[in-house]
């Protein structure tokens, strides 16, 4: 399989408030310099921030949240450090389900390129969402010989996607055929979040198609002097949280990439927000984590999983087939409905104390103070890390008939540090 390097087709740009006219917007980073990632699977919308020191205990962290009213997007976690037993589990999981998350990115980045065309643009979501654009890139060189541009860029609660990325993307290329990628739908907070900032960002770059999504921008009358907008599409490898319309797979199972930090994600921090280093015309912030190369698997993650796409060639066209002849996919925002069911039946109080998936709830054992885990009885088979996780930080699991998801994570409600709201402040 080729994999051709990123390639741009510069336009001109559109100076916003923040970031300037096009000569004065930063340029991306790139591997090996900046993430373990090829330089050509990956463009990082990111300034790098490797040399301040960010990490911070969980409790002492989220201390600050809690008492003194700071975003959770202002500091770094300390990565977890998985045991032995964890990585073993990890590559289980991995040769277990490659085949199944091959067909996934195969039908998703179809349905991308049925939306987008030729010219599609993917802009991962970092950090989750990259592994994710990676594979979608090489499935469309694969099966199509396409060389699409992959971006990552920053999203965070409260403070929406970062707005230099979006000018730098308008300047670069056509805001119709961005479309942004993430790994997983929890509840769909994201995707409120991404709709918000897309409509933000079109006002302050004067485009047209304000708010619309992919079908109603694509027949938007626009006049001579206008310039389509953003959409806020959003393709995910799975949405069980049925809040996206382009997506491989509604099922709630695991997806190895979530297992890991920065190890499954080119050795990149989270993305950072922080005033104090992250000034007017700068994209949003993250580390490369260059220490931690000996225990890095992004390359191999991707690369399982890519060897597959010959054996799945002929399934993904006939689920294609089959979504395209069939209505458009009900949106019903079902996993925010289950999620407020769930912090009122167990007096949270709180959707934010509530993370659903396996996704979800795997990120509230690596880098929470988690209560409970609920777990569904008869998804057993995908749940082994969770368990093992749950086990090692001493967190109560708790079988739950026809529950809507594998498993749900619950932040402690009185205790923990970790209980951020809509804003990424401390839930009050």
């Amino acid at each position: 399989m080729t994999i051709h390097p990123v390639t741009a087709q510069p336009v001109t740009a559109r100076p916003t408030p923040d970031a300037g006219p096009a000569s004065e917007l930063p340029e991306p980073l790139y591997g090996p310099d900046f993430g373990s990632y090829d330089a050509h699977e990956v463009a990082w919308l990111l300034s790098d921030l490797s040399s301040v020191e960010l990490e911070a205990p969980t409790e002492e962290r989220e201390e600050a949240i809690q008492s003194g009213g700071a975003h959770y997007a202002e500091s770094l976690p300390v990565e977890y450090q998985p045991t032995q037993e964890y990585q073993d589990l990890f590559h289980s999981a991995l040769r277990a389900s490659a085949t199944r998350l091959a067909h996934a990115v195969g039908v998703v980045t179809d349905l991308v390129l049925a939306e987008r065309g030729e010219r599609a643009v993917l802009v991962s979501l970092a950090r989750a969402g990259t592994p994710i654009g990676v594979l979608m890139r090489r499935w469309a060189s694969y099966a199509h010989g396409l060389n699409l541009p992959h971006y990552a860029a920053s999203i965070v609660r409260g403070r929406g996607i970062d707005q230099v990325a979006l000018a730098y993307l308008a300047a670069h290329h056509r805001p119709e055929d961005i479309m942004f990628v993430d790994g997983w739908t929890g509840k769909g907070a994201i995707s409120r979040e991404l709709a918000a900032a897309v409509e933000q960002a079109n006002v302050a770059l004067g485009l047209s198609g304000t708010g619309l999504t992919g079908a109603g921008l694509a027949g938007a009358d626009l006049g001579d002097d206008e310039r389509a907008g953003f959409s806020a599409d959003l393709a995910v490898l799975a949405d069980p949280g049925h809040c996206a319309e382009l997506f491989g797979t509604r099922e709630d199972y695991l997806i190895p990439s979530a297992c890991l930090n920065s190890t499954v994600s080119g050795l990149v921090s989270r993305t950072v927000l922080n005033d104090a280093l992250i000034g007017p015309g700068m994209f949003h912030g993250a580390k490369f984590y260059a220490d931690l190369a000996p225990a890095d698997v992004s390359a191999e993650f991707c690369d399982v999983v890519s060897m597959q796409f010959s054996e799945v060639a002929a399934s993904v066209a006939e689920t294609i087939a089959a979504r395209q002849a069939a209505p458009a996919p009900e949106i019903t925002w079902a996993g925010w409905k289950a999620v407020e069911a769930i912090s009122a039946e167990y007096g949270l109080g709180d959707v934010n104390l509530v993370k659903p998936g396996v996704g979800e709830t795997t990120r509230v054992l690596l880098r929470r103070v988690p209560w409970k885990i609920l777990v569904r009885a008869d998804a057993s088979a995908e749940l082994a890390h969770v368990r093992l996780l749950a086990a090692q930080r001493g967190v109560e699991v708790v079988e739950v008939e026809d529950l809507p998801y594998s498993c749900v994570g619950l932040i402690h409600p009185q205790f923990t540090r970790g209980a951020t709201g809509a804003d990424g402040t401390a839930s009050r």
